[in-house]
């Protein structure tokens, strides 16, 4: 069993931006019909989300809808793209150093993020973790190539469905949460408490005001990665 567990939020966390909104204006930038509006719409409910009053269904039925419009193959190409373009420039050495000692320490290490896993999975292998837990996608059928059909399934990744996801994750690996005798969770997000509480060592991180609020109030360590 690995000495402790270490578990990271990634959007506003890990990087200084949220990777959906990120994803949204990036494809808008190629002048995909529809993109522009999609973007616009997908600000509203990322303002929703910091505000704590997103409808997490409704979000996800909207932002994962354009997936079913192109092949595997040319969403692929396009996130590669954005992955160069986007994404890499926007990993701070602060960020892969916190990771890193974790990593360098044992500890079992796992990104636990509100956004989906088409975005998220390679943004975590560029981080350097083996394991990620986010809004899984459904697709066509079981072909790696399947097109996606737009849609969530299984228990989303958000508030108390971080705590149902990670517990099943740590299931599956013969463990609990409790068997670890440390564990943290770094995240930014108000969203995030009910899992920050869960741990022995909850850290906001680069905290939105709530948050900051709260971690002060019960002497939760707090620290910035970046500006």
């Amino acid at each position: 069993m690995s000495r402790n567990l270490a578990l990271f939020d990634l959007d506003h966390t890990l990087l200084p931006l949220d990777s959906d909104q990120a994803w949204a204006h990036f494809m808008a930038g190629l002048g995909i019909e529809g993109a522009a509006r999609h973007a616009e719409e997908i600000d509203g409910y990322y303002r929703q989300y910091v505000a704590g009053t997103l409808d997490m269904a409704a979000y996800l039925n909207y932002t994962l809808a354009p997936l079913a419009r192109h092949s595997r193959e040319q969403l692929d190409a396009w996130h590669a793209q954005f992955m160069r373009d986007v994404i890499t420039p926007a990993i701070l050495p602060a960020a892969r150093e916190l990771v890193q000692r974790h990593i360098e320490a044992g500890d079992l290490c796992c990104i636990v993020t509100a956004t989906n896993v088409f975005i998220t999975k390679p943004i975590g292998k560029a981080l350097g973790f083996d394991h990620l837990l986010g809004i899984d996608l459904g697709t066509d059928g079981d072909d790696p190539a399947a097109r996606f059909t737009g849609k969530a399934v299984g228990v989303p990744t958000f508030r108390e469905g971080k705590i149902t996801r990670t517990e099943h994750w740590l299931a599956s690996l013969g463990h609990r949460l409790q068997d670890f005798p440390q564990s943290w969770f770094y995240s930014d997000s108000i969203n995030d408490v009910p899992l920050l509480e869960l741990v022995t060592d909850p850290v906001a991180t680069n905290p939105d005001p709530r948050l900051r609020t709260i971690a002060n109030d019960r002497g939760w360590r707090v620290i910035e990665l970046f500006a």
